[in-house]
């Protein structure tokens, strides 16, 4: 009996080992593959820290350079003429001929167009008849007043003779009223000529300006009327004619950004472009900065006016035109790009310390941020104390120095340990073993 439960026991034991054992060699198993795993991810990441910290940076650099320095503020506007002049009528009626067409050239006092003048001939006409009533009546009231103080002599005459008897005061008086009552006609009638005279110039006025003619010399840019056209002049003259004089010399309006006037000035000089001679450049200069200020989706600019020479009449009013104004010249200048200004290692602090006190692996696996700050450039110039980097034994060095005037590109440099040819880091553009 004993000899029975010792062989079940037995039995039972292999049983169970043989059941348990699956199990347990898959945990070893997973725990294997995930050991391999980590080490394998350690050894990458190790390799990737040694790699890094025993290759060395690449920089980019530029040498500093001597040379002209041109500054220049940009704006765009529109070509307009020196004098632009609106020709209208002054009179209604209706177009019986125009003289002129588009881009003709016109002298001053020259015919552009002609009216009806039928209806205005015929006023003049009226006015003048007026007149001449007007001065019939006042030849009638000359010899009434006339007759008035022949008659008022003889009362004083016969007066006179009786001793104040004859006439009676009654009649002496009816007569020195009827002298009075006639010289009162005849300077009434004589405003009515005046009156008549003033409309027939006025009549006559109208029926000059039946006749447009040029105000100027110039060119005609529009032509908005035609022959058999009715204008109708009432309270504003209507615009029959634009004209342009003298195209040879035109005006650059453009809009100067707030933040550049400060620098643009009367008398400087400018170079602009238009799109219809994209491969040509014209030279102008700048006549007047105006002080009233102009303001467009929350931008605000100064209207500026610059005189361009157009003597071979490529230059068109209304054209967009891109101007280039020269507001500071620099010669023989100590010149650097403005890229070196903006650079600063960013990782120079947290290199040197792992390379050269060697470090712990957790540190080159897991670094600290570089606390070293990428320095801001002012690239508007003006007297700023900034820095600059260049390379001695491989390793960047900062030089303090004083810019000045810039271009965008190129900033000048005042004063700094900086030399003509000296190499200058832009930028790290790599590492290499």
């Amino acid at each position: 009996m004993n000899d029975t439960d010792k062989s079940r026991n037995a039995d039972l034991k292999k049983l169970l080992a043989l059941e348990s054992s699956p199990g347990k060699s898959r945990y070893l198993k997973h725990l294997l593959i995930w050991g391999v795993l980590i080490l394998v991810v350690i050894f990458i990441i190790f390799k990737w820290v040694m790699g890094q910290n025993g290759s060395e940076i690449e920089y980019k650099t530029v040498e500093a350079q001597r040379g002209n320095l041109t500054v220049t503020v940009t704006a765009t506007g529109n070509l307009q003429p020196t004098n632009q002049v609106d020709v209208g009528s002054e009179v209604s009626g209706t177009i019986e001929s125009v003289s002129v067409d588009y881009n003709d050239f016109v002298k001053a006092g020259q015919v552009l167009a002609r009216l009806d003048t039928t209806k205005l001939e015929a006023q003049a006409n009226q006015s003048q008849a007026a007149v001449k009533s007007a001065r019939a009546n006042l030849l009638q009231a000359q010899a009434t007043l006339l007759e008035a103080k022949n008659e008022m002599d003889r009362f004083a005459h016969v007066r006179q003779l009786s001793g104040g008897k004859m006439p009676s005061d009654q009649e002496f008086e009816s007569a020195e009223a009827a002298v009075k009552r006639a010289q009162a006609n005849e300077a009434m009638i004589r405003a009515n000529i005046a009156e008549a005279e003033a409309k027939l110039r006025v009549d006559q006025t109208n029926l000059e300006k039946a006749v447009i003619i040029s105000p100027i010399n110039g060119v005609v840019l529009v032509r908005s009327v035609e022959p058999g056209q009715t204008v109708a002049a009432s309270l504003q003259a209507p615009v029959l004619f634009t004209l342009a004089e003298d195209l040879t010399q035109m005006e650059l309006h453009v809009n100067v950004d707030e933040a550049d006037v400060g620098q643009v000035k009367e008398g400087q000089q400018a170079a602009f472009t238009v799109d219809a001679y994209s491969d040509r450049t014209y030279p102008a200069h700048i006549t007047q900065v105006r002080y009233g200020s102009q303001s467009s989706e929350g931008v605000v600019t100064y209207p500026t006016v610059l005189n361009v020479d157009n003597s071979d009449l490529s230059l068109r009013p209304g054209m967009t035109a891109t101007a280039d104004i020269v507001v500071k010249q620099v010669d023989n200048a100590l010149l650097v790009p403005n890229a070196a200004l903006r650079y600063a290692p960013q990782q120079q602090e947290t290199e040197t310390v792992g390379t050269e006190r060697g470090g712990s692996l957790l540190s080159r696996l897991f670094p600290r941020p570089s606390r070293t700050r990428p320095k801001k450039s002012d690239e508007s110039g003006g007297g700023k104390k900034q820095r600059v980097w260049t390379l001695r034994d491989n390793q960047p060095v900062a030089i303090s120095v004083t810019t000045g005037a810039t271009n965008g590109i190129m900033v000048e440099i005042i004063s700094g340990e900086v030399a003509a040819g000296q190499p200058l880091i832009i930028e790290e553009v790599g590492k290499g073993k």
